[in-house]
């Protein structure tokens, strides 16, 4: 005798699976988007790389924010043009989070020639492709990051939980910061790579309160975050959205 399988037993009326009833679609202008932000970090990463000491490059943490904005931007593009689901919220969201700072404490911290750890002046002094590479990591790649999520990403994937457990990457990041700082000669000019963690300038005492702060700091932007995102509009047009509602889906 025959045992009834998926394939040859008619569906029970209103069981329709998610498949049929929405329809994956291929989402070229997601895709494209994507892959050119992607394609934004990687450029920036590669060009500060070729220019400068890549040691020296790769323990800053705006390059660690590029290259997971560059991993997760990539994957995020092929599974648009594939009609694959979008990756974690989790992930999207800490990527939005870490380089979202990046972009901030650049233009208000580093860049403010008013700001107490203000490097305005040896910015404005980079040219050429350094130049280039200083707009794409901490302008165009934080900028097609919020715009992606705003206009490109569904509303309602985030949860409060996630703002906590993205403070592991500046957590890991400030680790291994301080244990670099500590390990190299006082004399090596990058010995610590944002001022308001410089332990000779401030001692370790005045760098935790600096982390403090920037802790708070960046858990009341995941906060933010993860309240807009539960707020705000969907974009209408289902093939322009890289995540679902539903969808589980940081130099």
């Amino acid at each position: 005798m025959l045992t009834p399988n998926a394939a040859t037993t008619p569906a029970a009326p209103g069981s329709a699976s998610a498949s049929a009833v929405v329809a994956p679609v291929r989402r070229p202008f997601a895709a494209a988007f994507r892959g050119l932000i992607a394609l934004a970090a990687a450029t920036g990463v590669v060009i500060e790389c070729v220019y400068g000491s890549v040691p020296v490059v790769l323990s800053f943490f705006t390059i660690w924010s590029n290259i997971l904005v560059a991993i997760v931007f990539a994957l995020s593009a092929h599974r648009a043009w594939t009609r694959r689901p979008p990756l974690p919220a989790l992930w999207t969201g800490g990527v939005l989070l870490c380089i979202s700072v990046v972009g901030l404490v650049f233009h208000f911290v580093l860049a403010n020639g008013s700001s107490e750890f203000n490097q305005a002046a040896e910015i404005a002094a980079l040219t050429g492709p350094k130049a280039v590479a200083n707009q794409l990591l901490h302008t165009v790649t934080p900028i097609g990051t919020v715009l992606d999520w705003l206009l490109l990403t569904a509303p309602g994937a985030l949860r409060p939980r996630h703002a906590a457990q993205w403070l592991a990457a500046p957590a890991t990041y400030l680790t291994f910061a301080l244990i670099r700082g500590a390990l190299l000669s006082p004399d090596v000019p990058t010995r610590y790579t944002y001022p308001f963690i410089d332990v000779t300038a401030y001692g370790y005492g005045g760098v935790a309160v600096n982390a403090l702060v920037l802790g708070i700091a960046f858990s009341a932007l995941g906060l933010v975050i993860v309240g807009l995102d539960r707020v705000r509009p969907a974009v209408r047009g289902r093939e322009n959205r890289i995540s679902s509602p539903g969808a589980g889906g940081l130099k």
